[in-house]
């Protein structure tokens, strides 16, 4: 009965199966990535072998998510450019490291500050753009976290390398059976008091309100400060009303989907084998769920979060749901500078 229910359910969310499609690509590329970063040639006399595999997992995990294209060749070629760019943000971080770390513990998230305002401006480029905006930011995010320094950049060229085979040929083996649906392109909007684009206000809201949570950070310290700064960077959309939506939406999906994780937790220590399942099922629910359900996109990768995490051996419930709060904060302030810093508006005929 139940899998009757469910085959019923996914056929209504995705009929072609062009998403779960899809959403098994993105699980296989980050499994193959992660796999192949953690092999002992590949890793061995690399100062930071530890990140390798998180770094070629995330590179080619995102680009999955970004890509768009119709053909195997133009996927393959946006692939290869999508995760040369997440590497291209992590040597931006590497390289801006030692210039902003004199000014502080919150110094370095400037450089975050940078990859939020490209993943609004980019957007100006179509498809391509949009995604190789968020990778420069993935790539920050992900050398941020990690910590990576100069010695490191070796690691982050193999990274990127691996992340382009890791992705290219689950989707060059998924062929004709996909057939994705691009996202749709805002606009056209405008901006009350300036004449600048709707996608360079998109940046420069989103910039503010990261640079907002780094002076907080700096002031009174925040657990888990790139989190916010990363919903603020996606919560940004083409009008205050769509930014508001988005929000709202990712506040009922992270609400829904860390508390889920939180009581999987248990079954992290025990059965890692079976959160992992969960985690992979959790992402092809993501991958379906994105196009039009934001909520539940965001709670499949919130559930998803929670659980990793807690399978790599972090259990902390403090640490865990300092990420949710954080993130509910970068969203609350990516919503008021939609609002009040030259909020875009749709055209009465959008509307």
């Amino acid at each position: 009965m139940f899998v009757t229910s469910a085959g019923a359910w996914l056929d209504r969310v995705d009929p072609g199966a062009h998403r779960r499609i899809k959403g098994l690509r993105l699980v296989t590329a980050y499994g193959i990535a992660a796999a192949l970063g953690s092999l002992h040639d590949v890793t061995r006399g690399l100062p930071g072998e530890a990140s390798l595999s998180l770094l070629a997992a995330g590179f080619a995990l995102w680009a999955s998510v970004s890509e768009q294209r119709t053909t195997r060749a133009e996927s393959s070629r946006d692939l290869a450019l999508l995760c040369g760019s997440a590497a291209l943000g992590a040597v931006s971080y590497i390289v801006l490291f030692p210039l902003l770390n004199v000014i502080g513990k919150a110094g370095p998230e400037l450089t975050l500050v940078t990859g939020a305002f490209l993943v609004g401006y980019l957007r100006r480029f179509g498809i391509l753009g949009t995604g190789i905006g968020s990778q420069l930011y993935i790539g920050q995010l992900l050398a941020y976290s990690a910590r990576l320094k100069i010695q490191d950049l070796r690691t982050v060229a193999i990274a990127g390398a691996i992340a382009a085979l890791a992705s290219i040929v689950p989707r060059i083996l998924s062929g004709p059976a996909e057939h994705p649906v691009p996202s749709p392109v805002p606009g056209p909007f405008s901006s009350a008091g300036t004449k600048w684009t709707p996608e360079f206000v998109m940046g420069l809201q989103a910039a503010s309100a990261a640079l907002v949570i780094v002076a907080l950070n700096a002031a009174i310290g925040l657990e888990e400060s790139e989190w916010a700064i990363t919903a603020c960077a996606y919560a940004i959309a083409g009008s205050s009303a769509g930014t508001a939506e988005r929000v709202w939406k990712r506040v009922a999906g992270t609400l829904a989907g860390v508390p889920l994780g939180l009581v999987c937790l248990p079954l992290a220590e025990h059965a890692p084998l079976l959160i992992w399942v969960a985690a992979a099922l959790a992402m092809i629910v993501y991958a379906m769920a994105l196009p039009e359900r934001y909520d539940i996109a965001c709670a499949a990768y919130a559930f998803t979060l929670m659980v990793t995490l807690g399978a790599s051996g972090v259990h902390s419930i403090p640490l865990l749901a300092a990420r949710a709060w954080e993130t509910l904060l970068g969203g609350a302030l990516g919503l008021a500078a939609a609002k009040f810093l030259f909020p875009l508006r749709s055209p009465p005929s959008a509307r």
